[in-house]
């Protein structure tokens, strides 16, 4: 399972990048409008830390426009995926971008029936979100486990990612699943790269070897 980062900020982006394991970046209106800065400059800037899928998200919602901005936003990067919200509208929009040749990302999908229009359409990439789902009652991993096995079974090419990722088991879980990527915000990844024990255990080696250095000099 491939990561992604789910953020705009670009100092998160780098960070994570530094461990090598960054495969592509997620971006969406609300992460944009948090840095407080242009849209396309931040998109820009992105695609010169991480060599990989990078989805811009559109914002307008009929079919006409998704597709014109969409046309605007690949044109910035051959790395750029534009992203796509789940309607009637959307579908119309993937399917005549598809068709450019331009890479797509569904996003705002919250059922199988959804993911299977989305990836019929044409769409690159669907990004059921797992943490929302979660958030009304129902279970998120079980509409990504339904997704994996239903793509599986008719052989979709179109990629999962797993998105709305709140914590290290929706991680987990979806690597099991057979999810192609996670997009992770950046508190999550510092959470994967811990635990307990192996902070107890690089403590215990730094007394050992403190304790052996001070025996050797005093000899």
């Amino acid at each position: 399972m491939e990561f992604f980062i789910d953020t705009a900020n670009l100092e998160e982006i780098q960070e994570i990048a530094q461990w090598g394991i960054l495969r592509g970046v997620t971006t969406n209106p609300s992460l944009i409008a948090k840095e407080g800065r242009d849209f396309r400059t931040v998109v820009q800037e992105i695609t010169d830390l991480v060599d990989g899928p990078i989805s811009a998200e559109v914002n307008s919602y009929d079919a006409k426009s998704m597709i014109e901005e969409g046309r605007e936003l690949a044109s910035i990067h051959k790395n750029i995926v534009v992203k796509i919200p789940m309607t009637e509208e959307g579908l119309k929009a993937v399917s005549v971008l598809s068709k450019d040749g331009i890479k797509t990302n569904v996003t705002l999908i919250f059922s199988l029936n959804q993911a299977l229009l989305a990836a019929n359409s044409g769409a690159t990439f669907v990004s059921p979100f797992i943490g929302r789902i979660d958030d009304i009652g129902y279970d998120g991993l079980a509409c990504i486990e339904e997704i994996v096995d239903a793509f599986i079974t008719h052989g979709i090419e179109t990629r999962i990612i797993a998105a709305s990722i709140r914590n290290i088991l929706h991680v987990n879980q979806s690597a099991l699943l057979g999810c192609d990527i996670a997009t992770i915000p950046y508190k999550v990844f510092k959470q994967m790269a811990h635990h307990p024990l192996t902070d107890k255990g690089i403590e215990s080696f730094q007394k050992d070897w403190e304790q052996h250095t001070k025996k050797v000099e005093n000899k």
